[in-house]
């Protein structure tokens, strides 16, 4: 009886630790007197609960240590053995899978083939199933699963989990994607637009401390993310950043994908640029195809790389007049060509842009990271997960028979979980 009091004590106080658990997690709070200030907590207090969620596997001391003022303290963080997250990136023929530690870092990976047309049902049945592999992969060493997140190659309305047309995912319009995982898992779920979750991972993994960048993609399509305010922005209903869909008026204005007239997209992405030279008598049938040709010294692949280049930069500095950012980072497949692409974006950007917009500008190349859009996803999860609002359902959920089950290692290294945009 004694050992069951105790045991519901140390849920109880388990339950009442969410704040302490957020502060270590986002990296707000990453010392017992940061908690103390942070907290407003009585010392007692803030020892109690961190004990508890030490005990439970959930956070650890790290060997790193900060000045206290006397004696240095160790830094805490999220235990990263304590679990992981389920991601996934679908493309356009494959789907990468991985479960990701809370650093985020990989434990196992896969990837399986994906044919939109199969339809979202069965698509989503068949990638559940390759997410119970991983699971059963990831138990052993990390115990507790966290969420999960799906990257698409989409316009996605964020709040309701799903696509929305028109798209590349045709028949995929408004079908319940989160929640359907939801179901099927019993764990947080989240959808979001791929190039969204590469903002994020760009942000987070290499420009932590910019407040105000764009992100573009320039690969098979194009698109951009947006990060205001060190948060991303997708606007009302999610469209922010689809600029590969604004129309240049023209005499002879190229049909896009989505059907309209005189898109960005269809003058500069990656099939467009193809399209035109298979019409110069050149095998290209997508962006890859075009890099390769680059890479060859192609003169007309350079031409309409850097013409593509001038279409891009015409509509980003547009956007820098609006929004003023700091940083526009470029990534996707046609960034590897390097500066072909971004002299025609500083071009247009420097030619249009009053010096005001442009004065601390920087125009730069992604970091190549063929899984950004995987590590964003990962890094959205765990940001809700641990936010304020939604810790103490992690908790909840932790504390439960099967959260219980949980191992509780403590191995070297630190898990702090960054702020997703």
């Amino acid at each position: 009886m004694r050992m069951r009091t105790e045991e519901a004590a140390g849920h109880a106080i388990l339950g009442n630790s969410g704040e302490i658990l957020s502060l270590i997690a986002t990296g707000t709070a990453t010392s017992r007197s940061a908690l103390l200030e942070l907290s407003g907590l009585s010392r007692v207090t803030v020892t109690q609960r961190l004990n508890a969620l030490i005990a439970a596997g959930l956070v650890r001391e790290t060997e790193r240590t900060v000045p206290s003022g006397g004696r240095p303290t160790r830094v805490l963080s999220v235990n990263e053995r304590a679990g992981f997250v389920l991601v996934a990136n679908i493309g356009e023929t494959f789907i990468r899978l991985a479960a990701m530690d809370t650093e985020p870092s990989i434990i196992v990976e896969s990837t399986i083939p994906f044919n939109a047309a199969d339809g979202p049902q069965h698509v989503l049945e068949h990638l559940a199933r390759e997410f119970d592999r991983l699971i059963a992969r990831s138990r052993a060493s990390h115990p507790f699963l966290f969420g999960l997140g799906i990257s698409l190659p989409t316009p996605v309305d964020f709040k309701r989990g799903c696509v929305v047309g028109p798209s590349v995912l045709h028949g995929w319009d408004e079908f319940d994607i989160a929640g359907w995982m939801r179901e099927r898992f019993g764990v947080p779920a989240y959808v979001e637009n791929d190039v969204n979750l590469m903002t994020i991972h760009e942000h987070r993994q290499n420009y932590p401390h910019v407040d105000d960048m764009i992100f573009i993609k320039a690969g098979t399509g194009i698109g951009s993310g947006i990060v205001s305010g060190g948060r991303i922005f997708r606007g009302a209903q999610g469209a922010a950043g689809d600029i590969g869909h604004i129309q240049f008026e023209s005499a002879d204005p190229p049909l896009c994908r989505c059907g309209k007239f005189g898109c960005v997209e269809a003058r500069a992405a990656g099939w467009a640029i193809a399209r035109d030279l298979t019409k110069r008598g050149f095998k290209a049938e997508n962006a890859r195809d075009v890099v390769e040709l680059v890479t060859r010294q192609n003169p007309e692949a350079l031409m309409l790389l850097r013409a593509a280049g001038r279409v891009i930069g015409e509509v980003a500095s547009d956007v820098v007049s609006i929004l003023n950012p700091s940083l526009i980072v470029v990534g996707g497949t046609l960034a590897r060509s390097g500066d072909f692409l971004l002299s025609g974006i500083r071009e247009l950007v420097y030619q249009r842009c009053l010096p005001l917009a442009t004065r601390d500008l920087q125009i730069v190349l992604a970091y190549p990271h063929k899984d950004s859009a995987l590590f964003g996803a990962a890094y959205l999860a765990f940001y809700d997960i641990f936010s304020r609002q939604k810790v103490d359902e992690l908790l909840a959920r932790f504390a439960a028979p099967e959260g219980r089950s949980a191992a509780r290692p403590s191995p070297p290294g630190t898990a702090n979980v960054p702020s997703a945009s």
